[in-house]
């Protein structure tokens, strides 16, 4: 027989990503699932592959040193009868010189990329021939692999939708921010692979870290660990929170992962400014995406930061409500992480699904600044002795806070009201704008016996300090929304819940605030020394917060921080009320001109009115969506936007992939920042 001579061949990118559902990543490289088999088609010139006369076999590696015993390298003939639990090439159909052969991997091979090879023999004489390389992720939708999601809507909002929600705000006025992770568009799958090739574990000892890569617990926890620059490592972020962002980017302007990523590559690597734990959360979510793993950012609301672990945050405020900084324990308005499914078979049964990752950095985890996976359901159940870090996220959604008021001699009161923690956990809903609650996937109903038992195991002695029908209770109550460059009023309402006249001081103070608890200047305040209350009665107060106050002082977090204190004269005991009052920017209006379909220009419309009594300068429009933009579109316009004026602009865009997008828009001006909007557009495939 002549020698089999290999003429041409054909990875079939286009039909492998549709049945992979890689499609969107391009058709320029083959990217396959594990576990699922991808054709690809050889064509011979002379003569025809003979079975039985010729052997065809195939060698796959990954990594920079690639060795069988560490899984990162396989050699194997073409058979009929493929072994599940290793890679298998079984021929599909011949036609003439050409031949189709299904190639798979098994369902725990090393994620990343490899080389294919193909060695042809016929009697003694063998060739090969390096026919090209491919991407392989891991597969959610096989049964057999540790990210297997039972659900179809689960898996196309968690692994395949490139946009989302994020919710921030406060606890009593929850706001959602649109997000752009698109981990299919051009490069990011790259830059993702090369962040798994920049971490330190890889640098240190290549082959192992390669060969773990088949396991989505190591991979969180190197992703957990990659997205922040804490550890002198090559990081994706710099985290920064001081609110001086002139020489980067203001955390609050992104709207979108591949903005960041593409920067971080562009300049070597070198950690892009500034993040704040959405963005690090964000990012994070989009490299296990586009990885294959099916992940979702949270967001916790009133997330405390135990740094002495005991469980207890210890807040100090003096007789005007003002915050002293002697304690490092922080209440974080909210705090943003991410959730990855996968199975744990590190651990007992029971704790597979949803970890906990948080790739902001906050405290070390076995010398690195990382943190995660954590069960979800070990959090629950308060089993912190277990892999990874539960200790720090139990206490970031169960810890006390306890607020001493220190008198001006020094001495401390602890106030009657303890805070609460961990309020209001939120994720966007599957397929849906709205809103999920996952609060009892993290806690069980609070005054349970199933929480006295979970804090007993965990050795944590919550305060009994349930609101109390006894005694004076006060709340600060909000009549309407409060919006940027508007005055509003808050009211401090005090219940007296006693058959006995009560004589009282209320201070009431505001101050501009950060998301993570730090407090800026004073912009109202109230001290009335002598306030009576009836048994039984009620009592409203209100204090006016004036927007030539706080409009100075206000960061881009947009929020303000109004504590109440009351102390009442003949016990001397002191009761606090804090509520974090968000400040609403001007809505964006999107309209969106013309027919959406695939590869036809549309034109959107984007305009906002400026709410304040002063003009706005540096005015800039950046707009970008999956799918549609084709990367970041940038309008500044050149006039100032007088009060009352709106800023308006006109963008022409065709887009190049079907189905249900996100235009998403963010608007920066020196006065007014970090303002996001989003329209959904459903684009029509284009007719065949």
């Amino acid at each position: 027989f002549a020698d089999l001579v290999l003429e041409t061949w054909d990875l079939q990118c286009e039909r492998n990503g549709q049945e992979h559902r890689t499609a969107e990543m391009g058709c320029q490289q083959l990217v396959v699932r594990r576990g699922q088999p991808f054709t690809i088609t050889l064509h011979f010139s002379g003569r025809g592959y003979e079975e039985g006369v010729d052997k065809l076999s195939f060698n796959v590696e990954t990594g920079p040193c690639p060795i069988e015993t560490s899984g990162t390298r396989s050699h194997f003939a073409v058979t009929d009868f493929p072994e599940e639990s290793a890679w298998s090439a079984v021929v599909q159909q011949q036609d003439g010189g050409s031949l189709s052969i299904s190639l798979c991997s098994p369902p725990n091979a090393r994620v990343g990329r490899y080389s294919l090879t193909l060695e042809t023999s016929t009697g003694y004489q063998g060739t090969s021939c390096h026919i090209g390389d491919f991407i392989l992720l891991f597969n959610a939708w096989h049964p057999e692999d540790t990210v297997f999601l039972r659900d179809e809507d689960e898996r196309s909002e968690y692994v395949l939708s490139q946009q989302g929600l994020i919710y921030q705000g406060t606890r009593d006025y929850i706001t959602s921010t649109p997000w752009n992770f698109g981990q299919f568009e051009d490069d990011i799958l790259s830059i993702c692979l090369k962040l798994l090739d920049t971490n330190p574990k890889f640098l240190r000892d290549q082959n192992r870290d390669c060969s773990r890569r088949n396991d989505p617990v190591y991979i969180g926890r190197v992703v957990s660990a990659m997205v922040n620059c804490n550890d002198e490592d090559w990081g994706v972020l710099a985290g920064r929170w001081d609110n001086h962002y002139e020489d980067g980017m203001s955390p609050m302007a992104w709207i979108g992962s591949v903005d960041i990523l593409k920067r971080w590559k562009k300049f070597g690597c070198q950690p892009v400014k500034y993040g704040q734990c959405w963005v690090f959360a964000a990012v994070a979510c989009t490299v296990m995406r586009c990885l294959g793993i099916p992940s979702r950012v949270v967001t916790n609301y009133n997330s405390a930061h135990d740094t002495n672990g005991n469980l207890v945050i210890d807040r100090y405020l003096n007789e005007m409500g003002q915050e002293d900084r002697r304690s490092r324990d922080m209440i974080w308005n909210f705090h943003c992480w991410v959730e990855s499914w996968m199975a744990r078979p590190d651990l007992a049964p029971g704790y597979d699904g949803w970890q906990a990752l948080d790739p902001t950095p906050q405290e070390k985890s076995e010398g690195v600044f990382c943190c995660g996976p954590a069960p979800v359901r070990a959090i629950k159940e308060g089993d912190l002795q277990l892999k990874y870090d539960i200790p720090f996220i139990f206490a970031e959604v169960n810890a006390d806070v306890v607020y001493w008021v220190v008198q001006h001699d020094g001495s401390q009161k602890k106030s009657t009201h303890s805070s609460v923690v961990g309020k209001n956990i939120s994720t966007k809903s599957v397929g849906r704008d709205s809103r999920e609650d996952i609060t009892h996937t993290y806690k069980y109903p609070e005054g349970s016996e199933k929480e006295r038992e979970v804090f007993a195991k965990a050795e944590h002695k919550k305060s009994s300090l349930r609101e109390e029908d006894e005694g004076l209770h006060l709340k600060i109550k909000l009549s309407e929304g409060a919006n940027n460059g508007c005055d509003f009023n808050v009211f401090a309402v005090i219940n007296n819940n006693t058959d006995t006249d009560r004589v009282c001081r209320l201070m009431l103070c505001a101050r501009t605030a950060s998301y993570n608890g730090t407090i800026g200047p004073q912009c109202g305040m109230k001290d009335l020394l002598n306030v009576t209350l009836t048994p039984r009665a009620e009592k409203s107060v209100p204090l006016c917060v004036l927007y030539e106050k706080y409009g100075e002082s206000l960061t881009q977090d947009n929020l303000i921080k109004v504590v109440a204190l009351l102390t009442e004269y003949q016990t001397g005991d002191v009761v606090v009320a804090i509520r974090d009052v968000y400040i609403q920017n001007p809505e964006i209006k999107i309209r969106v001109l013309g027919e959406p379909m695939q590869k036809r220009k549309l034109v959107a419309e984007i305009s906002l009115v400026n709410p304040l009594a002063v003009p706005l300068n540096n005015c800039m429009f950046v707009v970008e969506g999956a799918g549609l933009t084709d990367g970041q579109r940038i309008k500044e316009l050149e006039e100032p936007v007088e009060p009352q004026a709106e800023a308006k602009f006109r963008l022409d865009f065709v887009p190049h992939q079907a189905g249900l997008r996100k235009l998403m828009v963010d608007f920066e001006s020196d006065k007014l920042t970090g303002v996001k909007g989003y329209r959904n557009v459903i684009i029509a495939p284009q007719p065949k």
